[in-house]
């Protein structure tokens, strides 16, 4: 069974072999491979080697477009600096005056070099996995992008003394998430990822009102054009859970801080699974052999066999390689 195979049958309720393995790989790929972060940020050729060399030696079920959120952020003209062997930086902030909002425009994706190599990352996975590996691309969501903008403690300031200024931003930012996607699943991509982490530190009520609906959107856009969505919100995100199941997404992501899957199960449609939610840092990076499988053994038992085998979030560049064979070892005894 090819990877891609058992990803889709195992998220539309058909047998499988076993769980997919999804971990989030970016610093841990690039570190593995060799390459230095710089060129696996800017580079295609050497995202798609390391995400590809990972894959092929840790028996990954997916290969993604993934290293960090400034892509369209640097698109819409952020300053983005690009140190040799770390995670990018921005050098200043793009909405530095809530009226700045005025001046923000969508981008056309031919213009951005970020955008466009995302673009040619995806035709390279695939011209060299084509249907092998599930591939995924990837958009930030409409306040995670605001805040790459503005700030986060701005924005979030914002949602309260500025709610259509915001709400502006977010509009123009859906508009180009909307084009971004279609690019990326004319591309090739099997999947689209939506990055909304900002989402888990405003509360429920500030999330309905501003972005639920618009996550809505752009999952229901992913799926107008064929392909799958997953929806990605680091953090506590208990509270909004239900709300993200909502969506209608079909891979609902689970970060560590959440204690339990179990409750979510059952608000699940026959077509949508969780994936989640390992401590990267306490059990991949540093816990045991035993802690490991028994993590991801929990995990499985609490998502009824409903959910993907990944991390919380990104597997730091710390893990060990021994241990990341440990994490798949788990993954392939289940």
């Amino acid at each position: 069974m090819t990877s891609l195979k058992r990803t889709l049958n195992f998220i539309k309720n058909k047998p499988v072999d076993r769980p997919p393995f999804h971990p989030i790989i970016m610093r841990f790929a690039a570190k593995y491979a060799q390459v230095n972060y710089r060129d696996f940020c800017l580079n295609y050729r050497h995202k798609c080697f390391g995400m590809i060399t990972c894959a092929e030696d840790f028996a990954l079920d997916w290969v993604t477009v993934m290293s960090d959120p400034y892509a369209e952020a640097e698109a819409f003209g952020m300053e983005i600096e690009y140190p040799e062997n770390d995670l990018p930086k921005a050098k200043g902030l793009l909405i530095k005056d809530i009226r700045d909002v005025a001046k923000l425009t969508v981008p056309r994706i031919e213009n951005s070099r970020r955008m466009m190599n995302r673009i040619h990352e995806i035709e390279e996975f695939k011209r060299q996995v084509g249907d092998r590996y599930f591939i995924v691309g990837w958009v930030e969501g409409p306040l995670a992008e605001f805040a790459d903008l503005r700030g986060l403690s701005e924005a979030c300031m914002d949602l309260y003394d500025w709610p259509n200024e915001v709400n502006r931003a977010a509009d123009i930012i859906m508009a180009n998430a909307l084009q971004f996607i279609t690019a990326q699943v004319q591309a090739g991509a099997h999947c689209i990822g939506i990055g909304d982490s900002a989402c888990s530190v405003i509360g429920p009520k500030l999330y309905r009102k501003f972005f639920w609906e618009r996550e809505k959107t752009l999952v229901e856009h992913i799926h107008s054009l064929g392909a799958l969505a997953k929806l990605h919100i680091c953090g506590n995100t208990t509270a909004i859970l239900p709300e993200m199941i909502k969506t209608g997404v079909d891979i609902v992501d689970v970060d560590h801080l959440v204690t339990s899957m179990e409750p979510f199960t059952p608000l699940l449609s026959d077509s949508q699974v969780l994936s989640g939610n390992s401590d990267p840092v306490s059990v991949i990076q540093d816990g045991r052999k035993e802690d490991i499988f028994n993590s991801v053994r929990a995990c499985f038992q609490q998502t009824k066999g409903r959910g993907i085998v990944s991390a919380g979030c990104e597997i730091t560049p710390d893990t060990s390689v021994e241990n990341f064979s440990f994490y798949r070892d788990a993954a392939l005894s289940l």
